[in-house]
């Protein structure tokens, strides 16, 4: 069996796995969603000054912003928490015993979570689109587009990092959601910059959320550029290989019991 063939045979298993997990779904799917109309209603979609001088609607601000959520959340707390379950439930310890070669298995994971990116950024566009009127990019598109690849990279590799910081499968939950919850307030993914203070803005410019957030905002925006953003791609593209080292060091196959 060819290395390619493993690997869609093990991409298929995750797609089916993950789409019948209802909570996953719910979490991972239909949350982002959610959030997007609560955010609409609750804040209200009057216009709202942006980097560059330019006023958007308080839609075309907030589908940028669950189109970072919806990536972190299929990614990294994704990887985190089910890899750190499946490891301590011994399922890790298994497959690395199976011919198949590990390399395989992560693949197939990491495949699935961006389908799974794919999906939902196709959703939260066009909800934004039919509900709110919002502005579909074009000129931009590309810049989006490697934005989300990039960003896609960047946090599955922090998902695999994060694994081996995680003692139990359920400590999982609490760690991730301990670590992106407060970055998504500071990052401006819930509130607007402007309410922010200032050391939680300077707090916030250190990790990827932010960097991830305000790419996919200046594609939204249309503020005049191209849609590309090396600054907030180089951080992000940063924090990848370092979230790669720590991987490659700190990730395990067997229980943190054994």
């Amino acid at each position: 069996m060819s290395a390619l063939s493993l690997v869609w045979h093990q991409f298929r298993y995750d797609q089916k796995t993950f789409w019948r997990d209802r909570t996953a779904v719910f979490f991972t799917a239909a949350l982002p969603l959610i959030f997007l109309l609560l955010l609409v209603t609750i804040l209200g979609n009057e216009e709202v000054t942006v980097d560059g001088g330019r006023e958007i609607k308080g839609s075309t601000y907030y589908v940028p912003a669950i189109l970072a959520l919806q990536l972190v959340s299929a990614t990294f707390v994704n990887l985190a928490i089910s890899l750190t379950v499946l490891r301590e439930q011994g399922l890790l310890k298994r497959i690395r015993k199976t011919p198949m070669p590990g390399w395989v298995f992560i693949a197939g994971r990491v495949a699935t979570c961006i389908v799974v990116v794919v999906v939902m950024t196709v959703l939260v566009v066009a909800l934004g689109r039919i509900l709110y009127g919002v502005e579909v990019p074009t000129s931009t598109a590309p810049g989006a587009l490697l934005t989300l690849v990039v960003g896609s990279a960047v946090f599955s590799v922090l998902g695999f990092a994060v694994t081996g910081l995680i003692p139990t499968s359920n400590a999982s939950s609490p760690v991730t959601n301990a670590i992106v919850l407060p970055l998504y307030f500071a990052s401006g993914i819930f509130i607007q910059d402007e309410v922010i203070p200032s050391f939680l803005q300077r707090i916030a410019d250190v990790f990827p959320v932010k960097h991830l957030y305000q790419a996919l905002l200046a594609a939204f925006a249309d503020t005049g550029g191209s849609g590309f953003e090396p600054f907030h791609l180089a951080v992000m593209a940063a924090w990848g290989v370092a979230g790669l080292a720590v991987a490659l060091r700190t990730f395990r196959w067997v229980p943190m019991s054994s």
